[in-house]
């Protein structure tokens, strides 16, 4: 044993003094909307589908807006649960899975999307909502305890106020067995990893009131459901109705119970703290979005003609008009409307639009005329009309373009070298600019850009920067609105930045810099005896145990449902670095499985914990008599667990794999 212990020190401080990965790695730059650009991030897709006995679930996911919305379908019925606007999706699949549509149930009124109750009202469908909701549209009012019957399932409202006073959560069981759900659509209150803020009702109600009901609906209403119930949230990570979501599309509430961040918070004061700590600001936007879903949207005329703006240049008026040119970086760059702004069609438009774009605004749109229609049609998503012009239109009428031709990376950084260099803006949120920057460079976030625009003399050279030079052309636009000359965007953005080699600085405090990236070392959880045996009794079944001690020493004691694991499988085997639940690592007296439990950190999203002081303290702090003595005995009937891949829950649906991440801008 010494000799083994020896090699794994060994192992693991080799590990920690390798060479740093190459600064060109762009990953290291990446945000949750710039990690991808795939083409179909603007289209509704399923997510997955979770099938249980008598029904199925239908996951809908719109990357673009991480919305996920949702099919319940059984015995030639279906519940449409929070959908988008536009609704064909919908209609589609229940033609093609040969059920009729009885009904729409709303969680809460969403404020990130205009909701398509309206366009189902349309066509005779019937809507569910909270009574609570004040809604002004026809429609069913629900209270707690209330029920919708679908088929051979049945959904069992729960009131669940945290999010907004209206919001609610749905138990999906069996008729048959009503009293035994098997999935939550959890609407806005509860995502994986996260809750719903609570700080958009305004004035209307004060954020911590509603993050105190938050307390209250998982203390005394979710945290009483059953471990392996699903919840299926109707957002994903990227959506700005809560901070720090997974991208994971469902988890369970064994899950949310140990891992979810808040609900370590086991005080009334931390808990609140804790939600209203480090939000977003939440766009403007929000509040229009809704007023719209509580009075009820107007009806939309999907396939109406592109309306029209004339080529004059009284587009080039702030005051009375707003540009969006949809077109890439680069194309915007190389000639564009005077006092345009770039919002690229390819990635997060329809929220980047509400961020940007006053409320009321007579919007125009520049680009041709396929992605104008498709823009136009993406605008109705959240509420925005637009008319539309063609930048051959502008050409022809002899109108003015602006260029400013896009900043080659290498070329930046050489003019940052020089006594002349330009004024670099990097646009993207505190937390961003603080975790990795590419010099001494000033941030004003995007949101922020207009108003504090006057700290810059407008005479100066300006560059901005962004991840990926989607937010830093934005920022072109809304600096040339403000009178710049001068202005122009990296190319590529810190992304090619780093592609191309140059150093970055990591920033520990605003009046220090590093001089060289910092490694950051995942290291395996302590869990204390305490803790485990918490779980132990409190949470069957959510977890893994794995017992690197001899073979014959696991045959003379062991934990309840521990397994008997060689210390070289589990550094190889790549089946223990999946599982729905914490892989828990004990050995004698924690030295190993802290050492173990390091080098797999390092290799998996997985939580990996390690009992600190091993069995011989769980025994001791337990209370109970002491261990048996690890010395070598004979070998019992016990043997070392063969190398399968790692087995189900049991009694675990089956379950959708992880969806890829789609494209969301940056």
């Amino acid at each position: 044993m010494p000799r083994l212990r020896l090699v794994m020190l060994l192992l693991f401080v080799g590990w920690l003094a390798s060479p740093l990965p190459a600064a060109g790695g762009p990953d290291a730059i990446k945000d949750t909307e710039s990690a991808t650009h795939g083409a179909d991030s603007a289209s509704y897709s399923v997510a997955g589908t979770y099938t249980y006995p008598g029904f199925k679930l239908i996951q809908f996911t719109l990357p673009v807006l991480s919305h996920y919305s949702y099919m319940l379908v059984s015995a030639g019925e279906c519940l449409v649960v929070d959908p988008g606007r536009d609704i064909d999706v919908y209609l589609k699949t229940a033609a093609a899975e040969r059920v009729q549509i009885i009904g729409v149930w709303l969680s809460h009124s969403h404020a990130d999307f205009v909701a398509g109750h309206a366009e189902f009202a349309r066509r005779g469908v019937p809507i569910w909502v909270s009574a609570k909701a004040g809604a002004k549209y026809e429609h069913r009012p629900l209270k707690d305890g209330d029920s919708i019957a679908v088929g051979a399932a049945v959904v069992s409202i729960l009131e669940t106020p945290g999010h907004t006073p209206d919001g609610t959560c749905a138990l999906v069981a069996e008729k048959a067995k009503a009293s035994e759900p098997h999935a939550l659509l959890s609407g806005d209150t509860l995502f994986v990893g996260s809750v719903g803020r609570p700080d958009l009702m305004g004035e209307g109600m004060a954020a911590s009131a509603l993050a105190s009901s938050m307390f209250n609906t998982w203390t005394r209403v979710l945290s009483k459901l059953p471990d392996h119930v699903r919840v299926l949230p109707a957002h994903g990570a990227g959506s700005l109705c809560g901070a720090h979501l997974s991208d994971q599309p469902s988890g369970t509430i064994g899950e949310q119970r140990v891992a979810n961040p808040y609900f370590q918070h086991k005080s009334r004061g931390a808990f609140i703290a804790a939600v209203l700590d480090g939000l977003p600001e939440a766009p403007q936007y929000f509040k229009h979005n809704a007023a719209a879903n509580q009075r009820g949207p107007d009806a939309v005329e999907w396939n109406a003609e592109l309306v029209l703006a004339s080529a004059d240049a009284e587009l080039t008026d702030t005051s009375k008009h707003y540009v969006v040119d949809i077109r890439d970086a680069a194309d915007y760059a190389g000639g564009h409307l005077p006092n345009s702004v770039n919002i690229a069609l390819r990635g997060r438009f329809e929220t980047w639009a509400g961020i940007m774009v006053p409320w009321g605004s007579d919007l125009v749109l520049v680009g041709d005329v396929k992605e104008l229609k498709e823009a136009v049609t993406r605008l109705h998503r959240v509420g925005y009309r637009a008319r539309v012009i063609t930048l051959g239109a502008w050409k022809q009428a002899g109108l003015p373009l602006r260029k400013n031709n896009m900043c080659d990376p290498r070329e930046l950084y050489a003019a940052m070298q020089t006594p002349e260099s330009p004024i670099v803006i990097d646009v993207r949120l505190p937390s961003e600019w603080m975790a990795l920057r590419i010099g001494t460079v000033v941030n004003i976030p995007l949101s922020e850009l207009a108003a504090k625009a006057g700290k810059v003399d407008r005479a100066e050279k300006v560059v901005t920067v962004c991840n990926s030079a989607y937010r830093s052309s934005m920022a072109v636009g809304i600096l040339e609105r403000t009178g710049f000359e001068k202005v122009c965007s990296m190319a590529g953005g810190g992304e090619a930045w780093l592609e191309a080699g140059l150093p970055v600085y990591e920033a520990v405090r605003r009046d220090a810099v590093a001089t060289a990236p910092k490694r950051v070392v995942r290291l395996a959880e302590r869990l204390s005896a305490a803790e485990l045996k918490r779980m132990l009794l409190d949470l069957p079944d959510t977890f893994t145990i794995v017992d690197v001690r001899p073979p014959a020493q696991f045959a003379d004691y062991q934990l309840p449902g521990a397994v008997n694991v060689e210390i070289a499988d589990l550094l190889e085997n790549p089946a223990w670095l999946v599982g729905a639940g914490p892989l828990v690592i004990v050995d004698r007296d924690g030295s190993l499985a802290m050492m173990v439990g390091g080098i797999l950190s390092q290799k998996t999203e997985r939580p990996i914990k390690a009992l600190f002081g091993g069995l011989a303290a769980y025994w001791a702090e337990s209370g109970m008599s002491p261990a048996p003595a690890a010395g070598p005995r004979a070998p019992a009937q016990a043997a070392p667990t063969p190398r399968p891949a790692l087995p189900a829950p049991a009694q675990a649906p089956a379950q959708p794999a992880p969806p890829k991440k789609k494209s969301a801008g940056c």
